[in-house]
């Protein structure tokens, strides 16, 4: 949930979790499956600041996946997949990745996600500086790894740190822009 506005009638937005003025809005996306770190802001240079591809800011998510990739699927994320949107073929590259071991501690998620006893899971850590629709997904579905989990942790040096689902922080504009260097 990315949005102050509805997308369907029984759907959660924005407006029924935090109360902010009216020309605030979200400064990119999450879609729908995903959680975490939402930057919220009334001014367009820091929406232009953290959006636009020549800023190249690096945005780190945590990503509980399917099975348990090897050394060279990392790897191989580093060097570049290709990801397919919109019917368009983009090679795309992961700043960093690695493994989390042991498992972050996160709060349980809502709903729940898929549990299956016979497929083990496990927690990467991966950085990208671009913001391709769903391209975090599509990377690890590229080396054969769903995503069943995913939490933006980053921008750039801004943290989630322990805030909890739901609850907002604010942040002076000389720290934001401080933390965009």
């Amino acid at each position: 949930m990315s949005q102050f506005s509805k997308e369907q009638h029984d759907q959660k937005s924005l407006k029924d979790y935090l109360n902010v003025p009216v020309d605030v809005y979200p400064v990119g996306r999450l879609d729908k499956d995903s959680e975490g770190l939402l930057l919220l802001t009334n001014d367009p240079s820091v929406n232009s600041k953290i959006l636009h591809p020549s800023n190249k800011l690096p945005k780190t998510y945590w990503v509980q996946i399917e099975g348990k990739p090897d050394k060279l699927k990392l790897q191989k994320l580093q060097s570049g997949v290709k990801i397919r949107i919109d019917g368009s073929l983009y090679l795309v590259k992961a700043l960093t990745i690695r493994m989390l071991e042991p498992d972050p501690v996160v709060p349980p998620r809502d709903p729940p996600i898929r549990f299956r006893k016979t497929v083990p899971d496990s927690w990467i850590e991966i950085s990208i500086d671009e913001g391709k629709n769903r391209q975090v997904r599509r990377m690890l579905a590229a080396i054969g790894y769903p995503v069943l989990r995913l939490i933006r942790i980053s921008i750039a040096k801004i943290q989630l740190l322990d805030l909890k689902p739901g609850t907002s922080k604010e942040i002076l504009k000389s720290e934001l822009i401080a933390s965009l260097k």
